[in-house]
């Protein structure tokens, strides 16, 4: 994993961790946050072994001790800043914080629902009921998008998306979760869907399917899509996510990821909304605040269009985050 170089000591800048569990979606939310600071910092990767893994972390012992082969070190000099995210996350920026005698200054992205008074600043989105004087409210989930961001890697694909016709449709495409069933006759529903849409309006279709959608699936889509003006990627080279973002005139995606969802609304282009089968309360709540704030609707097999102020929270919660950092300890920020 590619590590961002630590502040030499003395030049001003604190010294700052974003700290994940290698989990992609927990990692790009707590990169996403760390990135928006515009502060020099290190990543790492953490994860404890068992039976720390199931231990409160105020009961962990020395941490060479507790981290599973091939986790990063959490070692001193402790940070004076720490961003993380997850249950995992949580307890890994409690057992640090304890071991820098409270110095540590702790963002936690997600409700850990553990030790809640240990953390300086919880991000939870709004459809988690979290709330307190060290909680700031966003949307949805906090992430890597940036407009700088999408226009570099739409500069980078677009020539090779120029012979598709237009609209061109990003398509998102998940899979099974643990609340969510997505099965193969879903996707196929779902690709039909598609085909019809791309017959009708007279575009194209940029389709990225995801790890959980499987081979199976990826083979069915293009099977499904043949004969078609379509891409979709197959998985290797570099992913055209941000890119399809940011060409697409359109944003289709399932509805198993909130952070797909969230991401997509960044962009401020119409994002429909996919129904799968299964959910929870999580789920069910963020849908109905996106749809209420007018950014989703749901996909019915035709295009529309709308407009919506986009959703800025991951500068608005880095912005908090620095406010508070600045107003417990000014000094760390001096320079």
């Amino acid at each position: 994993m590619s590590h961002e170089k630590a502040p030499a000591a003395g030049c001003g800048n604190p010294l700052l961790w974003a700290v994940h569990d290698g989990r992609i979606g927990i990692k790009n939310q707590v990169l996403g946050l760390t990135e928006a600071l515009g502060l020099p910092f290190v990543e790492k990767c953490f994860r404890p072994r068992l039976p720390w893994s199931h231990v409160p972390p105020l009961l962990w012992p020395a941490f060479g001790r507790v981290g599973a082969p091939g986790s990063d070190a959490l070692a001193p000099p402790w940070p004076d800043i720490l961003v993380t995210a997850g249950r995992i996350g949580a307890a890994a920026g409690i057992a640090v914080k304890r071991a820098n005698d409270g110095r540590t200054f702790l963002a936690q992205i997600q409700d850990p629902r553990l030790g809640r008074r240990f953390f300086d600043l919880l991000v939870v989105p709004e459809h988690d009921r979290a709330r307190g004087p060290n909680v700031i409210v966003t949307r949805g989930a906090v992430h890597r998008v940036t407009p700088a961001r999408l226009a570099e890697a739409g500069r980078r694909f677009a020539p090779a998306f120029a012979h598709l016709p237009r609209p061109r449709i990003a398509v998102l495409i998940g899979g099974r979760n643990r609340v969510y069933r997505f099965d193969l006759e879903k996707l196929a529903e779902i690709a039909d869907q598609l085909a019809a849409l791309a017959r009708r309006e007279g575009g194209s279709l940029l389709v990225t399917p995801s790890r959980r959608t499987g081979a199976a699936g990826e083979r069915l889509l293009r099977d499904k899509l043949a004969g078609l003006p379509a891409y979709i990627w197959d998985g290797t080279g570099e992913n055209p996510y941000f890119a399809l973002l940011e060409l697409g005139d359109a944003i289709i995606v399932t509805e198993d990821s909130i952070s797909m969802v969230t991401e997509a609304a960044s962009t401020g282009k119409p994002v429909h909304v996919v129904a799968l089968a299964g959910g929870s309360r999580k789920f069910r709540d963020f849908y109905r605040l996106m749809q209420a704030h007018g950014v989703t609707r749901p996909f019915t097999g035709a295009l529309e269009s709308w407009r919506y102020e986009p959703p800025n929270d991951t500068a608005k919660a880095a912005a908090e985050l620095l406010r508070r950092l600045g107003a417990r300890e000014p000094a760390r920020l001096a320079g």
